[in-house]
C-alpha cells in the first residue's frame, strides 16, 4: 500500500465499539505522524485497551475507520494488522518461555517448513536490526530465562522483524526497572528518529511528559483532548483524565507499631536448577506498620510473598504467624487465610483471577464455601450480589459482576482482586505491586486504603517495584538483592532514595 503525500502514518476516524450495554469506545478519532511519539492515557475502563486491541487485530471495530498512511485499512486479525506495518508489544509478554528468543520471534512467520532456512535468514534480519537499533538479545537464550527488559525487546524485536512502522506499546514500563524504563524511552525516541510512529499506553503521566510529542486523553470511551507534551503540566493532565482536579496525595498519620504478628527465621528456598531464590531471609512484621521491600524484579522479592502465603514451602528456617509456629508441611493458601494472611499476588493473571471465570466468581475465589456464598451448594444471587457491592464500593468498571474477568482492563482487575481480600479483614496482609497498571484515581484509593489499614492495626509486608511507593508508605523499607536483604532504611531519612538505589545495584557498601 503505497502511501499518501502528506498524510498521517496512522489515523483513527470515528471509531467506537460496545460490549452489550458498554460503550467501550464512542466516536474516537485522532492521528499520528510519522516520527511521532503519542501517548494515550486514560483512567482504568477509559478504552484504551479496547482502541489498542482493534488497531491489533484482536477486536474488531462496530463502526468507524482506520487509515494506515492515508488509506483506509481493514484490520480483522493480528496478521492483517501486521501486513500493514501495525505492531503491538503488550503488558503481559506472549512468549512461549520454553522456546528459544530467536523462535519465538519466529513462530507464526516461519516462512516454510524448513526451519533451519527461516531461522537462518530471520537471524540475519535480526543483526541488521541490531545494527541500526541497538536492539542486541541473546537470540539463542530460553525466554523463560531472559530478564523482564530483554523478555520485552523479544517482543519489539518481533514486530520489527516484520516490518512494523506504527508500534504500540502497551504499558510497556509496568514490569520493568526504572534502567530499564529508561533504555526503553532511549530506543522508543530512537525508533521515532529513524520514522517509526510511535503509540505509547501509560498510566504514568510523568513518562508520558517525558517522552511523548503528542497526548492524548481518554475518559469513559471517548477523547477528550489532545495536548502538546512541550509545557504540559501532570496535573493538567490529571485533571483531563478525571475530570475534576485529583485529590492530594493522602498523608500518612504516625503510628505506633504494636506487636510482631509475622516473624521468619532463617528463611532459605532453592529452586529446581539449585539456585538460591531465598538465601538465609528473616524479618518481622508488626501490627500497625507497613514494611516495604524494594529491588529489581527477580530478586527473591516475589518467593518471599509466595512463602509467607502458602504457596511454597521453603527448604528451611522457621515461621510463626500471630503468635503461632508454623508446620511448613500443612501450611497452605488456606491455612494462612485461617490466620488471618491475605495475599494480593504479583501477577494478578497467573495467580489472582481465573481468566476464563465471571467476575463474580473471581470475586469469591478461596472462599466460596463460606455460608454466604451458600455453603456446599453455591446461591448464585448471593455470590452476584457480593461482587456488585465490592465493584461499587471500589469503582469496578464496569459494573457487570456477570462478564468475564478478562473483559476488564487490568487496572479493574486488580482493584477486584483487592476488594475481594480486603473486605475479609485480614490482620496481615501481603502485597505485591498493588498498582501495576492501575490509574491515578485507583493508586490513590489503594494508597489512602493501605494507610487506612495500616493505622486499624495491620501488618502490611509491601513489595514493590515503585521506589517513589515504597517511599511514601512504608515505615521500614528493606532491599532484597539475589534472595538476601541486604539492608533497611528509614524512608524519611535523609539519603534514603539514593542508598536504597545503590544497595538495589549491589553497591551496598557504599550505601552503608
Amino acid at each position: 500500500m503505497s502511501a499518501v503525500s502528506g498524510a498521517p502514518a496512522l489515523e483513527l476516524v470515528g471509531v467506537s465499539k460496545r460490549y452489550g450495554g458498554v460503550a467501550a469506545n464512542r466516536d474516537i478519532s485522532l492521528s499520528v505522524a510519522r516520527g511521532e511519539i503519542h501517548a494515550i492515557v486514560g483512567e482504568n475502563g477509559a478504552g484504551k485497551s479496547t482502541l489498542m486491541s482493534i488497531l491489533g487485530g484482536l477486536v474488531r471495530a462496530d463502526s468507524g475507520a482506520i487509515l494506515i498512511d492515508g488509506r483506509e485499512a481493514r484490520i480483522n486479525s493480528p496478521r492483517d494488522a501486521a501486513a500493514l506495518g501495525v505492531g503491538m508489544t503488550r503488558q503481559h509478554f506472549q512468549l512461549v518461555d520454553t522456546m528459544s528468543a530467536l523462535d519465538n520471534i519466529l513462530l507464526g512467520d516461519e516462512g516454510g517448513a524448513l526451519l533451519a532456512r527461516g531461522r537462518a535468514r530471520l537471524r540475519a534480519k535480526l543483526s541488521g536490526i541490531a545494527d541500526e537499533t541497538g536492539l542486541a538479545i541473546d537470540l539463542d537464550a530460553r525466554a523463560g530465562d531472559l530478564p523482564l527488559g530483554a523478555r520485552q525487546r523479544v517482543e519489539i524485536l518481533k514486530a520489527l522483524a516484520r516490518g512494523a512502522r506504527v508500534l504500540i506499546f502497551d504499558e510497556p514500563t509496568a514490569v520493568l526497572t526504572p534502567d530499564e524504563a529508561s533504555g526503553l524511552f532511549r530506543l522508543m525516541k530512537s525508533l521515532a528518529g529513524k520514522g517509526a510512529s510511535i503509540l505509547f499506553i501509560t498510566h504514568k503521566l510523568g513518562e508520558a511528559l517525558g517522552v511523548a510529542d503528542r497526548v492524548s486523553v481518554l475518559r469513559a470511551g471517548e477523547r477528550v483532548a489532545t495536548f502538546d507534551a512541550k509545557g504540559l503540566s501532570a496535573e493538567t493532565l490529571a485533571e483531563a483524565m478525571v475530570g475534576q482536579r485529583p485529590p492530594p496525595r493522602a498523608e500518612k498519620p504516625s503510628s505506633a507499631p504494636g506487636e510482631i504478628l509475622v516473624e521468619a527465621r532463617g528463611m532459605r528456598l532453592r529452586g529446581a536448577d539449585g539456585r538460591a531464590l531465598l538465601d538465609d531471609v528473616s524479618l518481622s512484621l508488626r501490627a500497625g506498620e507497613i514494611v516495604g521491600v524494594a529491588g529489581v524484579a527477580g530478586n527473591g522479592q516475589s518467593e518471599l510473598l509466595e512463602v509467607l502465603a502458602g504457596l511454597r514451602r521453603p527448604n528451611s528456617g522457621t515461621l510463626r504467624v500471630a503468635g503461632l509456629d508454623i508446620d511448613f508441611t500443612r501450611f497452605t493458601p488456606a491455612a494462612a487465610r485461617a490466620l488471618g494472611v491475605a495475599h494480593i499476588p504479583e501477577d494478578r493473571l497467573k495467580q489472582g483471577v481465573v481468566a476464563g471465570f465471571r467476575a463474580d466468581h473471581n470475586a469469591m475465589l478461596g472462599r466460596q464455601r463460606e455460608a454466604r456464598f451458600g455453603g456446599r451448594w453455591l446461591n448464585p444471587a448471593a455470590i452476584t450480589r457480593h461482587c456488585a457491592d465490592l465493584m461499587a464500593r471500589w469503582d469496578v468498571r464496569p459494573a457487570s459482576p456477570g462478564l468475564a474477568i478478562s473483559s476488564f482492563s487490568g487496572g479493574n482487575q486488580q482493584k477486584l482482586v483487592f476488594a475481594r481480600e480486603i473486605e475479609t479483614d485480614p490482620r496481615v496482609l501481603l502485597v505485591g505491586q498493588p498498582t501495576r497498571g492501575v490509574d491515578i484515581s485507583a493508586i490513590d484509593a489503594i494508597h489512602r486504603r493501605l494507610t487506612a489499614l495500616r493505622g486499624a492495626g495491620k501488618a502490611i509486608l509491601l513489595v514493590s517495584a515503585e521506589l517513589d511507593e515504597i517511599l511514601a508508605l512504608s515505615d521500614r523499607a528493606l532491599v532484597m538483592r539475589g534472595g538476601r536483604i541486604v539492608g533497611e532504611r528509614a524512608p524519611g531519612a535523609a539519603n534514603a532514595r539514593r542508598d536504597i538505589g545503590l544497595m538495589m545495584a549491589g553497591a551496598a557498601e557504599a550505601a552503608a
